[in-house]
This record gives structure tokens, C-alpha cells and sequence, in this order.
């Protein structure tokens, strides 16, 4: 049984979730023979504050001020 996670920046629609679920349960399905039944996908939404990358994160990218100061 397949388990896919997948953590993102919230913001995205209910649509391009739900887009995001059927390409990476395909995707399983294709790549390891998989049955569709058994692939399991969990999306993670975190707030732009929440997720850095290098010390910066996406929403201090996004213009945000760096609550440090």
C-alpha cells in the first residue's frame, strides 16, 4: 500500500488539491503497479510562516517582514 504525504504552503483551491491527489495516486498506480484502492495520499498545509527554506521563510520571500527584527 502505497502512502504518498506531500507538504505545501497553504493556499492553494479545493481544485488544485484535489487535482494533486488524482496525478499522485496515477502516478503510484504507473510506477509500481500499484492498485488504485490501495494508494493512500495525505496533503499537509502549512502557513507561509511556517515553512523556510536557508533561514528565509516563504513568506518573508513573499515580501513578509522578518519578525527578528
Amino acid at each position: 500500500m502505497p502512502l504518498i504525504e506531500v507538504t505545501l504552503v497553504e493556499g492553494r483551491s479545493a481544485a488544485q488539491l484535489r487535482t494533486l491527489v488524482s496525478a499522485l495516486t496515477q502516478a503510484a498506480v504507473d510506477a509500481v503497479d500499484a492498485p488504485l484502492e490501495s494508494v493512500r495520499v495525505i496533503l499537509r498545509e502549512v502557513p507561509a510562516t511556517h515553512f523556510a527554506a536557508g533561514d528565509v521563510t516563504i513568506a518573508e520571500r513573499r515580501g513578509g517582514a522578518d519578525p527578528r527584527g
